[in-house]
C-alpha cells in the first residue's frame, strides 16, 4: 500500500504527530479540523456559526489541495462540545453540500482541543465511481 500525505498551507499546520490528510487506496482521510483561521493563527470563536464556517473552510482547503471537492466526501464525523449546538452547526455544515449527502455521525464529547465547540473530520473518494 502506498500513501500520499496532503498538506495545505491554507490550513494551520498540525500541532502534533499527525497529517492534515492522507490519501490511500483511492480515499482521502482527513484529520479533524477546528476553527483556526490560517491567516491569523487565531481561533474563530465569535459564534458557533462563525466557528463552524471556519472549520468547513479549513476542510475545503484540504480538499482543494487534494484537487477534489465536497461532492467527493463519503463520510463525516462531527464532534460537539454540546448537543445544544447541533441545529446551528447542522445548518452551516449543510450549506456546503448540494445533494447526495455523506454518511455522518454527530456526537457530543467531554472536551475538544483548545476548548473549541466543534471539530469535523472527513473521508472522501479521490476517483468518482
Amino acid at each position: 500500500m502506498s500513501k500520499q500525505i496532503i498538506q495545505s498551507n491554507k490550513v494551520p499546520a498540525p500541532i502534533g504527530p499527525y497529517s492534515q490528510a492522507v490519501i490511500a487506496n483511492g480515499f482521502l482521510f482527513a484529520s479533524g479540523q477546528i476553527a483556526f483561521d490560517p491567516a491569523t493563527g487565531e481561533l474563530v470563536l465569535s459564534s458557533i456559526e462563525a466557528e463552524t464556517t471556519q472549520v468547513m473552510e479549513n476542510i475545503k482547503a484540504v480538499l482543494d489541495e487534494a484537487k477534489i471537492n465536497f461532492g467527493h466526501i463519503v463520510k463525516t464525523s462531527i464532534f460537539l462540545s454540546s448537543m445544544d449546538l447541533f441545529a446551528a452547526v447542522n445548518q452551516v455544515y449543510g450549506s456546503y453540500f448540494n445533494a447526495d449527502f455523506p454518511a455522518r455521525e454527530t456526537v457530543a464529547v467531554k472536551g475538544l482541543p483548545r476548548n473549541v465547540n466543534v471539530e469535523i473530520s472527513i473521508t472522501a473518494i479521490i476517483n468518482q465511481f
